[in-house]
């Protein structure tokens, strides 16, 4: 499944409502080590298709990154039935990113 670019007006139907665990990607494209970490989202993305795996751009919506006191990037949080269950911060390895959200 593809990743999916979440904004305020879409969060809410997209992450919140979703039956799924969703995983959310918090990032920006001045940030290096969000650059890192694309590319592991991507992959965990295309290998669970259970998980719905979604990016927002602090830049362009930065009331979501205040909604969840997103202070540094990349941040990784993880919903399930709409509630934050987890929270990364920082480059981690696909498969700490996998036992964190599977």
């Amino acid at each position: 499944m593809a990743v999916m670019n979440i904004t305020t007006d879409t969060f809410e139907q997209e992450v919140l409502k979703e039956t799924k665990t969703v995983l959310v990607d918090f990032w920006a494209d001045w940030c290096g080590p969000c650059k890192m970490l694309g590319p592991i989202v991507d992959q965990i993305a295309e290998e669970h298709p259970e998980i719905k795996v979604c990016k927002v751009n602090v830049d362009k919506e930065p009331s979501l990154a205040m909604d969840y006191k997103i202070m540094n990037i990349p941040n990784l949080i993880v919903f399930k039935n709409g509630e934050k269950v987890n929270q990364a911060i920082g480059v981690h390895s696909k498969s700490d990113i996998e036992a964190m959200v599977l």
